[in-house]
């Protein structure tokens, strides 16, 4: 063989084994991408001047649609709908779902296993069955209209099953030795718990009432089921999207988007935090010096 394809060999060897090598890496950057573009695409065209109603081509640069972006008063009047609705389905949610998990990890009961079993079942649900269920429960109880609390028991009912999820995960990696120290040096059980117990599962507390506002907020299905008269931000759209998506809603979405993502980052950094100190506490009480029985 020549010279030449020795050269050529090696090099195509050495390539193949620089793509086996990061492999992993290009993957992981190609999905980082494909979710990412449509997010840069509508942060992009959140700036652009269309012509028309439909903002699907680039005209020219402009920041009139940020400076008024809750100008267009049913477009406000959905999102603050939103919010409303999302607030306090995660402040129910968190509430009932934190006490649920506190019960399943820490308590014996009958029906503890079917417990468990029935909390996935929301996760598991296509969202078409469960709002037509929803639907069908709210009209065989008679409920006089659909509208703003039709829509908060369906968000409540598929919100806490993720609250559950999320504190049962932070339970279950819980050290009860510390609240057993507690015990030994008088706490009771109400200051143990909001002492010792409640500090160390907050992140995982937060982190789950942020999912739960993430979902309630996005939701479109089940919401499209049970909202009766009542608009909120992903219906606005998708009504919006028959006659053109106003660029307002590109603003907005941005707003919306980067909230989310610093509180999630937020979370995340807590959580660490916890994990840290967590940690850090036995290498302390390890390092500490014992004392001298003979001086004792």
């Amino acid at each position: 063989m020549s010279g030449a394809g020795l050269a050529a060999e090696s090099g195509g060897a050495r390539a193949w084994r620089w793509l086996r090598e990061h492999a992993v890496n290009i993957v992981a950057v190609a999905v980082v991408l494909y979710l990412l573009v449509p997010i840069a695409v509508i942060f992009v065209f959140s700036f652009n001047d269309p012509a028309g109603r439909y903002n699907y081509t680039w005209v020219g640069f402009t920041f009139s649609h940020w400076s008024n972006a809750f100008g267009i008063s049913d477009l406000t009047e959905a999102l603050l709908t939103s919010l409303k609705l999302a607030l306090l389905a995660t402040l129910i949610s968190t509430a009932i779902g934190t006490m649920m998990a506190i019960a399943l990890v820490r308590h014996q009961f009958v029906g503890r296993r079917l417990s468990n079993f029935l909390i996935v079942i929301p996760m598991a649900t296509p969202e078409v069955v469960m709002g037509a269920a929803l639907l069908s429960f709210f009209l065989l109880v008679g409920t006089p209209s659909l509208g703003f609390q039709t829509l908060l028991i369906a968000h409540v009912m598929f919100c806490i099953s993720f609250v559950v999820v999320v504190v049962r995960s932070r339970l279950i990696g819980f050290d009860r030795s510390l609240e057993e120290a507690a015990k030994d040096l008088g706490a009771g059980p109400i200051a143990t718990f909001r002492l010792v117990t409640l500090p160390l599962i907050l992140p995982g507390i937060f982190g789950g009432a942020m999912l739960a506002f993430a979902l309630s907020i996005d939701d479109f299905v089940i919401s499209n089921f049970n909202s009766g008269t009542t608009v909120t931000f992903p219906l606005y759209i998708f009504g919006a999207a028959q006659r053109g998506i106003p660029v307002e809603v590109y603003c907005i979405a941005m707003v919306l988007f980067f909230t989310t993502v610093g509180a999630m980052g937020f979370t995340t950094w807590q959580q660490r935090r916890a994990e840290k100190m967590a940690a850090v506490r036995p290498d302390q009480e390890s390092a500490a010096p014992m004392p001298d029985p003979v001086a004792a």
